[in-house]
């Protein structure tokens, strides 16, 4: 039971860094490699704070800061510099490595028994991980909230616009150069308090967290969209920490099947493409249709 409130706690987490990544991979339609850049970035900036006694609050504030931070430079380097988004964030990403190092001053740095959003005295009333489940689960739904909001508000709609066609949005008078720079900030931004948040979790911030990130938020957002199918731009929100939550139990279950946590990486690039070729799958053998059947079948 402990292993499963754990892997819950992880997902829900992990579950921000996919909504953050859903913003430029959904709804702008274009990837971005600042991901891998700014996680540790977001979590060297909180460990380091509170190392030197910031309140919890303000580092993970400041991890969310300096991960819009991130997004803003990679945004700037697309529009204005006109370099392709994916070299843009490589470019980033390459170049917060040394900033995190300047950070941190080493490569890992751990919190030895600092005060952290997780073991605030009212949590510590709660079972083993549940604290970790709280913080995540009001986080989660605090930062869907928001995010629905947005999405419905005409800024909201101009950004969605611009990711579903440029030349139309450009059309209607809309600057998509700063849709995707306010995207890309937007972005970035919970990807660095995801950084943030999970640092203070595990209890360290290390310059080499970051490898592998933008996967499992891949494998997070496709999960969901798998799953549930056609839903509305809120639902997916949902989804898409759902998804999260059941890539970490899919991890747990390949632990307890005997495997390393050294396979870890590799498992979840075999995860994301599986569930990347689902659809493909499903358009082929029509399986939802199978499965609905088989559920009305008296």
């Amino acid at each position: 039971m402990s292993l499963i409130t754990s892997t819950i706690g992880q997902g829900l987490l992990w579950g921000i860094l996919a909504l953050g990544l859903f913003l430029t991979f959904r709804i702008l339609n274009f990837p971005d490699m600042t991901v891998e850049g700014t996680f540790p970035f977001g979590a060297a900036i909180c460990i380091s704070a509170l190392v030197h006694g910031v309140n919890p609050i303000i580092a993970t504030i400041l991890s969310f800061l300096g991960g819009m931070l991130t997004g803003l430079i990679t945004g700037l380097l697309y529009t204005k510099g006109k370099i392709p988004v994916l070299l843009a964030g490589i470019l980033t990403m390459t170049g917060i490595y040394s900033v995190n190092l300047r950070i941190l001053g080493k490569a890992n740095v751990g919190l030895l028994n600092k005060a952290t959003l997780l073991n605030e005295q009212f949590l510590q009333r709660l079972p083993d991980n549940f604290p970790t489940i709280v913080v995540g689960l009001l986080f989660a739904i605090f930062i869907i909230l928001l995010l629905a909001l947005f999405l419905n508000t005409d800024l909201g709609q101009a950004f969605i616009a611009t990711g579903d066609n440029e030349k139309m949005a450009q059309s209607l008078g809309i600057n998509t150069d700063n849709m995707k720079i306010l995207g890309l900030m937007l972005s970035n931004g919970l990807i660095g308090l995801a950084g943030g948040l999970l640092g203070q979790n595990g209890g360290y911030a290390d310059v080499n967290m970051g490898i592998g990130t933008m996967v499992i938020g891949l494998a997070a957002i496709i999960i969901g969209e798998v799953v549930y199918g056609n839903l509305s731009l809120t639902a997916r929100l949902i989804a898409v920490v759902i998804g999260s939550i059941i890539y970490r139990l899919i991890l747990l279950l390949v632990l307890q099947l005997g495997f390393s946590t050294n396979d870890f990486k590799l498992i979840s690039a075999i995860i994301l493409a599986i569930c990347m070729m689902l659809p493909l799958f499903e358009k082929k053998f029509h399986t939802r249709k199978l499965l609905k059947k088989g559920v009305t079948k008296p």
